[in-house]
């Protein structure tokens, strides 16, 4: 007798599905310990706005009422900001919509994604449920993104090219020439993706990072994809967008399922594009807890990636796995990097001050552990 799983798609048949971070209460439970912390999914440790919060509880009268499945005001509102037609707004449950979205529009079997190495997960999940042939390049000696090497990959089957910048999991960015000199290659047949889920955390931290979505009326063929789960603190509330050219947006929107950002994700990513003090209380919070961080690893005498996002990824010196569950078992939960091709390496959220101290010491008991120091 058949099975119907025989008749998936082949891509999906073969797909390990996307890990998110452990829960806290997940780990609570495993574990048997109290107060535990989450610095794994690079959330905002000061969480939404009042006014976003607010905003969201607002609308919960309406709880009944389907959402502006076109998402008027919001897209307005994002396209004010950054001086484009609403046409060109394609919104997303998250960035990773539009990101998907991208690839069901222009990837069909038998085509090239290019991405590199270490990069955000979700690039080659996307590919091979397509069907398509991922391209992974390698990386510079510092981990960043190599696009000399990533504009040479592209062939005359290559759809869509990823550039995340800054990249998670690494926090490594390129600059605002390297950027525009790869779009000035990537050619008309390619979708450029620039993946800015951190902008305003890398913006803050570097002088040189570039705002792709400036350049959206020079690259027809380019798509920049932003985030409310990172500095807004939407997370929960899974609201992100895409911004390209009217003509690629209308078909980006075309396989936009209807209504898939809710009422309450909306009128909250209103909210919280508005409340600038709690934006800039989030940036001071990043760079103190950064500073904090990275002064306990050194003190520990551990390297890091040198990061321009709301994390550091570090080197334990020896099969991160082993760390990580030592954390675990002290109640601080953190990201390993071993599916990112990076097994040494754990990535930390920066979290408040209380929670990164906590983490450093409990660090020093995992590398006692494991026979480290």
């Amino acid at each position: 007798m058949s099975d119907i799983t025989d008749y998936a798609a082949a891509g999906v048949r073969g797909l390990a599905p996307y890990k998110p971070g452990k829960p806290v209460a997940e780990l609570q439970r495993e574990y048997g310990v109290a107060d535990a912390i989450k610095l794994a999914s690079n959330e905002n440790p000061l969480g939404a706005s009042p006014r976003a919060r607010e905003a969201a509880a607002a609308t919960l009268d309406e709880a009944g009422i389907y959402p502006d499945g076109g998402g008027f005001a919001l897209r307005g509102r994002i396209a004010d900001h950054h001086g484009v037609a609403a046409e060109q707004v394609t919104l997303g449950n998250g960035s990773s919509d539009p990101l998907a979205f991208a690839v069901e529009v222009f990837v069909t079997p038998g085509d090239e994604v290019v991405y590199s190495a270490h990069a955000f997960a979700l690039y080659p999940l996307l590919t091979q449920a397509a069907g398509a042939r991922g391209v992974e390049v390698p990386t510079t000696a510092g981990y960043g993104h190599d696009l000399e090497a990533m504009a040479a990959a592209i062939t005359d089957r290559t759809r869509v090219v990823f550039v995340a910048n800054p990249n998670n999991p690494t926090g490594t960015r390129v600059g605002a020439s390297a950027l525009r000199n790869f779009l000035e290659r990537v050619p008309g047949h390619t979708l450029a993706v620039v993946d800015e889920a951190y902008f305003e955390y890398a913006r803050d931290l570097d002088s040189d990072y570039p705002d792709a979505s400036a350049w959206l009326a020079e690259f027809p063929n380019l798509l920049v994809t932003r985030t409310f789960s990172k500095l807004h603190g939407l997370a929960g509330l899974r609201v992100g967008y895409g911004l390209s050219s009217p003509a690629v947006a209308d078909l980006l929107n075309r396989v936009r399922p209807p209504f898939n950002v809710n009422a309450p994700a909306q009128a909250a990513a209103l909210a919280a594009m508005d409340d600038a003090e709690h934006l800039a209380a989030s940036l001071e919070a990043n760079r103190e807890g950064m500073a904090q961080l990275e002064a306990g690893l050194r003190e520990r005498g551990l390297d890091w990636i040198p990061s321009v996002g709301n994390f550091l990824t570090f080197d334990t010196g020896g099969d991160a796995g082993e760390v990580h569950e030592a954390l675990l078992r002290q109640g601080v939960i953190l990201r390993p990097m071993g599916e990112y091709g990076l097994p040494r390496h754990l990535r930390a959220t920066i979290g408040r001050t209380a929670d990164n101290e906590r983490l450093l010491t409990a660090l020093d008991r995992a590398l006692a552990e494991t026979g480290r120091r």
